[in-house]
């Protein structure tokens, strides 16, 4: 989506931080014995609270309101009865639409006692993200935000999964201009303008560049159960620089 109207980023700046505070709730929720579908529930409640709606839900019929994976899995898991352990790795992604907007957010957590290697991961995963964010300036190519996660991977001994990429949003969950990989893609010569949106979402890893898709049609796990991390952010391009739109504040 491209930004033509000052209402029109006041509604995706109010869709980004419903997505926000609620993705933080669910954080400060994450302890050992609480299910995957408590906090979905927790999730539901706050969206529905401010008229909002779940995303993944109402466009593709997910079964959920948010997605939920625990590790080895690392992305769109099915909220169920299963509790969360001491040194889980879960990744809550929380997408919606309010008033005709979308919003879409996600983080990676580990539940304490956490192993050193899985702390540097969640730490460089967000490092990641800003990474692609701080490349973000109208006129320059899409391909520039894949580039510079790319460099800071490499630079760290990680690899980037490969199949899963950032996306335009804003009035549909995915929006123009489509798919944005997160990884150096020099074929891309698509160019930033001012007022487009989208997110940034790398898939940091300690080995997977690949997920395959679980039996039940929708979880997605590495094929070695590498430990991997997602961290993403809705933004705008502004002449001033990129405008997150999915903050808690």
């Amino acid at each position: 989506m491209t930004i033509e109207h000052e209402y029109e980023l006041e509604g995706l700046k109010a869709a980004g931080g419903l997505v926000a505070r609620t993705l933080e709730a669910m954080c400060k929720a994450l302890e050992p014995g609480i299910t995957t579908r408590e906090l979905d529930q927790l999730g539901r409640r706050m969206l529905e609270m401010e008229g909002a709606s779940s995303a993944p839900e109402i466009t593709y019929d997910f079964p959920g309101a948010t997605c939920i994976s625990v590790a080895p899995d690392c992305a769109h898991g099915i909220p169920d009865d299963r509790r969360i352990e001491a040194g889980d790795l879960v990744n809550i992604d929380v997408s919606a639409e309010l008033n005709g907007f979308f919003g879409d957010t996600g983080a990676s957590f580990a539940v304490p006692p956490v192993k050193p290697r899985i702390e540097r991961l969640c730490r460089d995963g967000r490092r990641a993200m800003w990474a692609g964010i701080r490349a973000v300036r109208p006129g320059g190519r899409l391909n520039e935000i894949g580039k510079a996660i790319q460099g800071f991977a490499d630079k760290n001994g990680y690899t980037l999964v490969t199949n899963l990429a950032s996306h335009g949003v804003g009035r549909s969950l995915h929006d123009d201009p489509g798919e944005i990989p997160t990884w150096w893609e020099p074929h891309d010569r698509r160019r930033i303008h001012e007022g487009l949106v989208f997110t940034i979402e790398p898939f940091l890893s300690l080995g997977a560049d690949w997920v395959e898709e679980g039996a039940d049609g929708w979880t997605l796990t590495p094929p070695g159960h590498e430990p991997t991390v997602q961290y993403e952010h809705t933004l705008v391009a502004t002449r001033r620089g990129p405008v997150i739109l999915t903050l808690a504040a």
